[in-house]
């Protein structure tokens, strides 16, 4: 398995006494985390990023700009587009909605929102076909009649860090959008979530990490949260789907590729250089 959604360009990993990108990759790797999708949050990340996918084959990226950095303008549309077009940039995203906290206010959230739903239908049209990753945090009732008013399917969106309970869900999955789950759904107090989880079909559900946030139990307190750690999330969706966790890893691969358009045998290529001495 991948762990499909981490920040490799924030400063936990590649700052000053930072592990860097490397060891990081070589740790997950020998808990069985093959490779990572790192995800953008600015267009300036969004550039960071793709050069780290650039650098490391077990390394995709995203482009995007996430909710809370919505007031960091101006956002250079164009030069997302570009940035999407990549090879090694496999999604939009990170993008969407968020209300937990007061600033940055909704206006600019939803302003800055449908630009860059904009932005990717412009890019649709011109063949840029990639799917999207979704922020959503305490704002399912907006955001999903947003994305059915753009126009883009609905099975090309993917909520990440999902930590809604079975309502939620079920407008998810009404949608028709993919659900991936953090160190969140391993937490004592985040029965709802479980809940909710196991309600996924098991070819619409991923598994990440969001590090270096949200490490799982045992190892909440721990900072940052790293993407090998998206194996022990694994075993709890397992548990939440009722079915082993080979069966359940094999299948997000499986969705992987499919959603992310990884291709064709790059899982098991990544595998064999893992374990190379």
């Amino acid at each position: 398995m991948i762990d499909t959604h981490v920040h490799l360009s924030f400063p936990d990993f590649t700052g000053p006494g930072a592990p860097g990108v490397d060891a990081t990759l070589a740790e997950a790797a020998a808990h069985g985390v093959d490779g990572v999708i790192t995800i953008s949050t600015t267009v300036p990340d969004a550039l960071r990023a793709l050069e780290i996918a650039r650098a490391h084959p077990r390394v995709w990226c995203s482009a995007g700009v996430h909710p809370l950095y919505s007031d960091e303008g101006p956002h250079d549309w164009a030069a997302l587009a570009h940035l999407a077009a990549q090879d090694r940039c496999v999604a939009w995203g990170e993008l969407g909605l968020d209300k937990h906290y007061a600033e940055p206010a909704q206006a600019i959230q939803l302003k800055v929102l449908e630009e860059q739903l904009a932005t990717i239908v412009r890019a649709r049209r011109a063949g840029v076909v990639k799917p999207v990753i979704l922020h959503c945090r305490e704002a399912f009732a907006d955001l999903i009649p947003i994305l059915r008013a753009s126009g883009l399917p609905g099975d090309g969106f993917i909520f990440h860090c999902f930590t809604g309970g079975p309502a939620e869900m079920r407008m998810v999955l009404d949608l028709g959008a993919l659900v991936s789950f953090t160190g969140v759904l391993t937490y004592k107090n985040a029965g709802a979530v479980r809940e909710a989880a196991a309600m996924c079909p098991i070819d619409r559900v991923q598994v990440e990490t969001d590090g270096p946030f949200l490490p799982p139990e045992p190892h909440r307190s721990a900072r940052p949260c790293k993407p090998w750690m998206a194996s022990l999330t694994a075993r709890t969706l397992a548990q939440c789907l009722g079915v082993d966790t080979p069966t359940l890893e094999a299948r997000l691969n499986e969705t992987t590729e499919r959603f992310f358009g990884v291709p064709a045998g790059a899982l098991a290529q990544t595998r064999s250089k893992a374990v190379r001495p």
